[in-house]
């Protein structure tokens, strides 16, 4: 080729010039040396002998200076090589080198010019191309402000990208005979050119990384604002506006526009190609481990040890739950995804370098992220932290089933154990809440009777704690039973009480259905409460009242049930028809304690009567009695409370259906019997009516909430 061929001519030009530099430097010793007449006379004697030789010699130097000093002025005039040409001579002497490469191997190579394993000489347009390279960078990167990449034309990216990728593909090719000596000079420099690109690139890269993107919800917010049309534009020019603000509002990605996206990829490529990938992944990993983090911290999410989550309040740390689960759904559902869409946009080129890199950044937030519920788990249990465990619960489960489509086998395999770690310990703390309140419910025996005999706070705060946790019930459910899967024992000994369905069959053709281990939770602690509530009726002096007592705390614990279809779905008929039986027991109780002791004043006639005639005397008394006894049930159960105006009203039309008739006959027959006048008012004090409207003036008291139980 004719690359061969020049390099073969220069190197005998330099060859015949060293040549005549020795025998120059030896003429010259020569005449330092004492003259020896003997061989003086000899060499004039070859002289003589060969005179046209010396003349030749002469002839030739003279020539070689006329064709150097030539050069050197060519080479003054010549222009700057060409960066097109040289590039297709580097990619030809590529070519060259890597055929020689495979066709002999470097082992086999020789020195020797003459044989077909010798290594290609190196041609100038090595050193050009380098210089121009070397130029190239050194104009970008020059100074205190070196050229930033998106200040280059597209001209500009396509010639430095082509440049640097020969570049690392001359370093290669080189590299092959790095043994030989004649190559190490221009190893040497090209490696040195090739890492000062490699050194500019990156920052570049890091700054795209960093810097080149937008406030994902600012430019939401910012696209909202410019798709409004302000009052001063004409509908013409909105109208032709419209188009390119829907352009703008996808062409963000994770903060990064499309122009920035198509630099990040130009610039993956290059590092790539110039074997700087550990770099490379390097600094894209560090820039978006960091910006994924700085979105936990706008969702007001922080890095939390064990001890620091242990030592805070409850309310700070239900703050912080509330925070962690709106994080981990964002998290799972947009970022996560978002995040395995733009590394392999930008590696699309690397799939396999993509996944890993999308799959490590993942994992070291996803690992923030379950330490943190982790050290929820160990918390002081209580009873009011059971639905925030719930949600953390839920949150975990979701992210168990996500996890999966969203990292590789061999990265979710050790998350999703630590997630299940996390889940079952949170399992067992709201199993120990549940027993707790079983406990609370068992140890609170109160001896200051409710005023009024309105709802227990006790009674209040269980039916709204089950009513809330029958929110959560499919979860419980999965708790309940997972711990009875671990636990199976434990169950097998709750045994199940009359109200409870049993296995055996009974007189239905349907066999009752059996109640999973949260329902028999619910049924439990619904005894207890009602065991409580019967307990807590004795403390009341007044036998009447501590009816009002049940009446109101039974009502409500059913009214409760009927409302919470989980709850009611719960129990089975028998249990309630029993609660329902009691209330109208508690009703009769009242009832008769309360109004007997009247009634028995209007319909009990002996002694009203003497010989067919009305004792005035006795029917005096009996005005008397009906008239203190009425005042004091009136003065006394208008304080007294129930809360539930159904029942209310019931109660109410129950006693004026059996109270005002009696009396109402009762005065038919008998107030004739006075004397119209001051003797009637002294007596009758009330009319039918006004004993009716008493009546409905009973149990409008006031309940006031007291005691530790709220919710």
């Amino acid at each position: 080729m004719d690359i061969e061929k020049d390099k073969q001519v220069l190197g005998n030009d330099e060859k015949n010039e060293k040549e005549d530099e020795a025998k120059l430097n030896n003429e010259e010793n020569d005449q330092d040396q004492p003259i020896n007449i003997s061989e003086n006379q000899e060499n004039v004697d070859d002289k003589k002998e060969n005179p046209d030789e010396d003349i030749l010699k002469e002839e030739i130097l003279e020539d070689k200076n006329i064709e150097e000093l030539g050069n050197v002025d060519n080479e003054e005039d010549a222009p700057p090589p060409d960066l097109v040409k040289v590039s297709e001579e580097i990619d030809e002497y590529i070519l060259i080198l890597s055929n020689a490469c495979k066709g002999h191997g470097t082992e086999n190579v020789t020195d020797d010019p003459d044989s077909e394993t010798a290594p290609p000489n190196l041609p100038i347009s090595v050193e050009q191309f380098s210089g121009l390279v070397k130029a190239m960078i050194e104009e970008y990167d020059s100074g205190d402000v070196p050229v930033k990449w998106d200040q280059l034309t597209d001209e500009d990216v396509e010639s430095l990208v082509g440049a640097v990728d020969r570049m690392a593909k001359l370093l290669k090719a080189l590299s092959g005979f790095s043994s030989e000596y004649k190559y190490a000079s221009s190893i040497n420099n090209i490696g040195g050119i090739l890492q000062r690109a490699m050194a500019y690139l990156e920052e570049e890269f890091r700054d795209f990384l960093e810097y080149h993107k937008v406030d994902e919800e600012d430019n939401i917010n910012n696209n909202e604002s410019k798709s409004k049309p302000s009052s001063n534009q004409e509908g013409d020019e909105n109208a032709e506006k419209e188009p390119d603000q829907v352009d703008e509002k996808i062409s963000y990605f994770c903060g990064y526009s499309e122009e920035s996206m198509s630099n990040l990829y130009k610039l993956v490529k290059i590092l790539m190609a110039g074997g700087h990938e550990a770099e490379c992944c390097q600094i894209y990993f560090i820039a978006r481990r960091n910006d994924l983090e700085e979105k936990l911290q706008k969702h007001e999410f922080e890095k939390r040890s064990v001890d620091d989550v242990q030592k805070m309040n409850w309310d700070a740390l239900e703050k912080d739950i509330i925070s962690w689960n709106e994080t981990m759904k964002e998290f799972t559902s947009i970022h996560f995804t978002n995040e395995h869409k733009l590394s392999a946009t930008v590696f699309k080129d690397h799939p396999s370098i993509a996944e890993s890199l999308f799959n490590t950044i993942a994992k070291g937030i996803i690992i923030q992220l379950l330490n943190f519920p982790d050290a929820v788990a160990m918390t002081k249990r209580a009873a009011e932290k059971l639905f925030k465990y719930l949600d953390v619960y839920e949150s975990l489960r979701d992210f168990h089933s996500k996890l999966e489509e969203l990292l590789a086998t061999e990265y979710s395999k050790e998350l999703k154990y630590e997630a299940s770690l996390t889940r079952g310990r949170l399992g067992e703390a709201m199993i120990s809440i549940f027993f707790e309140l079983e406990a609370s419910i068992k140890a609170d025996s109160g001896k200051n009777p409710v005023p009024g005999g309105a709802v227990h706070p006790l009674t209040r705060y269980t039916m709204n704690y089950l009513e809330y946790a029958c929110e959560y019930k499919e979860t419980l459910e999965q708790v309940f039973r997972k711990h009875q899967s671990m636990e199976g024992s434990d169950w097998d000994r709750r045994a199940p009480t009359e109200d409870q369905p049993q296995n055996s069959s009974n007189n239905d053709s349907n066999v009752k259905k059996q109640q999973s281990p949260f329902e028999m939770q619910l049924v439990n602690v619904l005894e207890l409460l009602h065991d409580n509530i019967e307990a807590k009726s004795k403390l009341y002096k007044d036998y009447p009242l501590s009816m009002i007592f049940l009446m109101n705390n039974g009502r409500y614990i059913l009214q409760k049930i009927k409302a919470c279809g989980a709850i009611n779905g719960s129990l089975n008929d028998t249990w309630c028809r029993k609660r329902s039986s009691c209330l109208r027991q508690y009703h009769k109780n009242y009832q008769r304690e309360t109004w007997s002791k009247l009634l028995n004043v209007l319909i009990n006639h002996e002694g009203l009567l003497v010989k067919g005639k009305v004792s005035k005397p006795v029917l005096k008394e009996r005005f008397k009695s009906f008239n203190a006894m009425f005042d004091e049930i009136i003065k006394t159960q208008t304080s007294w409370v129930i809360s539930d105006e159904q029942l209310q009203s019931e109660l109410r039309v129950s006693i004026s259906n059996m109270v005002v008739p009696a009396y109402r006959s009762f005065m038919g027959r008998f107030s004739q019997t006075f004397t119209p006048g001051r003797q009637t008012e002294k007596y009758v004090k009330f009319q039918s009516e006004d004993v009716e409207a008493r009546i409905d003036e009973l149990f409008d008291g006031s309940a006031t909430s007291g005691g530790r139980w709220k919710l």
